[in-house]
């Protein structure tokens, strides 16, 4: 028996290496930096906690760590909503579902530089689409990702776009999943569709809502390839997340030292944030309200 347990483990060795090499070993670097000070080409000198304390007085960190959270609470929030009710309206049959599905899913497969190329264009103030469709209805033009104040809207709207289709895939896997007795039994009763939505629908999808929340809300934090490609932080730095701020320490300052601290910081919010959703999703309740409190 004890040799059969022991024979596992040449299976998960390959796995358990790959681990260590690509996570691990990263990571205890990235640690075992941060308590140093080094750019290339000099030597390294360990300097105790002074890279974390340099981060408490830091305003560019501190404005940094405050867009990114407002971007990425932006993030989770629009596709969260857009996704349910574009989930909602894709379970009803009628005529080219399916088509329609496959067209509102492609924006998930086009790559981060050509979806910021093209919103680029889309964004520009003088010759772009968006103020030509705002000059439809009167309103007058925008300055969209070139204004401080309408940058990071302007990012979240790009991201809404790309990532709505995922969280409409989520929630439309809960639908397919819920039993149809209850909404015979509410009908029955004579409630309403909007009764039936919050007493039966909402508390089933109510998993899957939150397994969308937290898939999103990691990718909106370590958002970094589209926000670098059409604004690279800026006006100013007025869209400059943590991400960016890490990189441009890291690898245009060159002070890896207190980059690594950056990521290390980074990380552990990332990981509350990441608990605190599991957390919530573990307390979403998979039974809904009896179908006779909807009527």
């Amino acid at each position: 028996m004890r040799t059969g347990v022991r024979s596992y483990w040449w299976f998960l060795a390959p796995a358990l290496v790959v681990v260590a090499g690509v996570i691990v070993i990263p990571w205890a670097f990235t640690l075992w930096m941060s308590v140093h000070e080094w750019k290339p080409g000099g030597a390294i000198a360990y300097v105790g906690p002074s890279n974390y304390a340099r981060l408490v007085s830091d305003p560019r960190f501190s404005e940094a760590l405050v867009r990114t959270l407002y971007y990425s609470a932006l993030a989770v929030f629009l596709p969260l909503v857009l996704g349910t009710l574009a989930a909602l309206a894709f379970h009803e049959q009628f005529p080219m579902r399916g088509f329609l599905r496959g067209v509102f899913v492609m924006p998930m497969m086009a790559t981060p530089v050509a979806i910021a190329v093209v919103w680029t264009m889309i964004f520009q103030p003088q010759l772009g689409v968006a103020n030509y469709l705002l000059s439809l209805i009167g309103i007058p033009p925008q300055l969209w990702v070139f204004a401080p104040n309408t940058v990071i809207p302007s990012l979240v709207l790009v991201e809404t776009w790309q990532w709505t289709p995922l969280v409409m895939l989520i929630v439309l896997g809960g639908l397919a999943a819920i039993p149809t007795e209850p909404y015979e039994g509410a009908q029955i009763d004579g409630a309403s569709a909007f009764q039936r939505f919050v007493h039966i629908t909402f508390p089933l999808i109510r998993p899957f809502l939150m397994v969308a929340v937290l898939l999103r809300l990691i990718d909106a934090l370590k958002s970094f390839d589209i926000i670098f490609a059409m604004t690279q932080g800026g006006p100013g730095n007025a869209s400059e997340t943590i991400n960016l701020y890490l990189y441009q320490t890291a690898f245009a300052y060159y002070d890896v030292g207190y980059g690594s601290a950056i990521a290390s910081v980074f990380f552990v919010i990332i990981v509350a944030l990441s608990l605190a959703a599991l957390w919530l999703r573990s307390r979403a309740a998979w039974m809904a309200e009896p179908v006779g409190d909807a009527s």
